[in-house]
């Protein structure tokens, strides 16, 4: 999302020279740069302006340490302002009432009921989806097919055309059915109209949501923004949600968006798989922004796969030896459910500028996984039984080559070892085994 914003930033801080002291007259250049990469990525303008008039106000005179370099000290001072230009910290989602209620409103479009889904499967709690878009057929289509693929309730209601009726007989059967979360979806217009406002004010009057929530195409730009807008003057929203980050935008939404409307970015998505839904931390987009990488979301995500008893096992396993072809598997299917390998590469510092042109497949574990199906349950308990007969066996029933398994093997050799070493205690890492990716 931010790739071109981030090369630009770059740019600006290497104007930077000299030693001692930041003052007006060397960042002068770099503050009318880092301006015209915000403008450029699609921030408003007022936003530009008086962010680089704050990083200017706090940068002048600064001492720089002889350890750091002035366009160092700016950068930091330009992310710390990032940071605060989109919120600050984190803000959570308010659950009060019984059952409580969330209400989700914006655009035709804009990805509300995939979010509404997201949403549902995100909160560890009893949810109820509510059908509210009584215009669209194929949104209440949508919203139980999702239902389906959580496993949550959508409650429909055939042949009403009323949503206010809709929102609040939902709720009643939320509350008969012990359900404490209930999410609202509604309608979308094409473009901001006065039927569309009055229609979602009266929604929000009628069931009194703890938390209603404005979802925005963030592909859009400036004018999600405009929008966001309009739709917090009648609607007093309590936060926003970003849709479509994996998609060709320049970011500026996720800049502007709070410090026009005043109100929190909430949770930003990207993709239509379910757990393709991020809290939003400013600090953190900053981070990504300026090319520092991410990663502590990264080792949320790898939490969120964890699982201590069999990491346990798993680590007696490789003290032994005993690594095999059955935990490899288990491993590349770890990996694959923490999201785009491109995206999880991206949050490591410096990796997301290296793999700007870089395309990694969603299938990239495909030949991988089609060699190690082909092996029989001994020889994937039991690597070391694979010779030279049984690998082409192996090749023939994947469809690759002698090659490619040969290649494979030697990867799974050279990961038991790095496991086994770093499991043993040893932080004196061998080098990663390359290629472990190649098709």
């Amino acid at each position: 999302m931010f790739e071109n914003l981030t090369d630009k930033l770059e740019r600006s801080f290497k104007i930077l020279k000299g030693e001692g002291r930041i003052t007006e007259i060397n960042i002068a250049e770099t503050l009318k740069e880092i301006r015209r990469a915000l403008i450029d990525a699609d921030v408003n303008y007022k936003v530009a302006k008086s962010f680089t008039d704050e990083v200017k106000q706090k940068a002048l005179g600064q001492d720089v340490l002889k350890a750091v370099k002035p366009g160092q000290m700016m950068t930091k001072i330009v992310r710390d302002e990032l940071a605060e230009l989109m919120g600050g910290t984190a803000t959570d989602i308010k659950l009060e009432g019984t059952p409580a209620v969330i209400l989700i409103a914006g655009l035709q479009g804009s990805g509300k009921t995939t979010f509404s889904g997201k949403l549902a499967a995100m909160l560890n709690r009893q949810v109820l989806l509510v059908a509210g878009d009584v215009y669209r057929p194929a949104a209440i289509d949508q919203l139980k097919v999702l239902g389906g693929q959580i496993g949550v309730e959508v409650y429909t209601e055939e042949g009403n055309k009323n949503p206010v009726q809709i929102a609040e007989n939902g709720i009643k059967y939320a509350r008969q059915n012990n359900c404490n979360v209930v999410i609202v979806d509604t309608a979308g217009r094409l473009a901001v109209d006065e039927a569309m406002m009055q229609e979602i004010t009266a929604i929000k009057a009628a069931v009194k949501p703890s938390e209603t929530l404005f979802v925005v195409d963030a592909m859009t730009g400036q004018d999600a923004v405009n929008t966001a807008k309009e739709f917090n003057e009648r609607l007093d929203f309590d936060g926003v949600v970003l849709t479509k980050l994996d998609g060709d935008t320049r970011g500026g939404a996720a800049i502007s968006i709070r410090s026009v409307v005043n109100k929190p970015l909430k949770f930003i998505s990207s993709g239509e798989k379910m757990d393709a839904l991020q809290v939003f931390h400013p600090e953190r987009m900053a981070d990504r922004i300026l090319g520092m990488g991410d990663v502590v979301s990264l080792v949320e995500r790898a939490q969120e796969q964890f699982d201590e008893e069999e990491a346990r096992k798993l680590k007696k396993k490789l003290v032994k030896n005993q690594f095999n072809f059955n935990d490899f598997i288990s491993q590349i299917q770890q990996i694959k459910k923490m999201g785009n390998l491109k995206d999880l590469a991206s949050m490591l510092p410096g990796m997301g500028k290296m793999l700007k042109n870089v395309d990694i497949p969603d299938d990239v574990f495909k030949q991988t996984e089609a060699i190690i199906s082909s092996m029989t349950p001994a020889e994937r308990e039991r690597p070391e039984i694979i010779n030279a007969r049984r690998r082409e066996r192996i090749a023939k029933g994947s469809g690759t080559t002698m090659a490619d398994v040969n290649r494979l093997m030697k990867q799974f050799e050279d990961t038991r070892k790095m496991m086994k070493t770093v499991a043993g205690g040893n932080l004196k890492m061998p080098k990663m085994p390359g290629g472990m990716m190649r098709r």
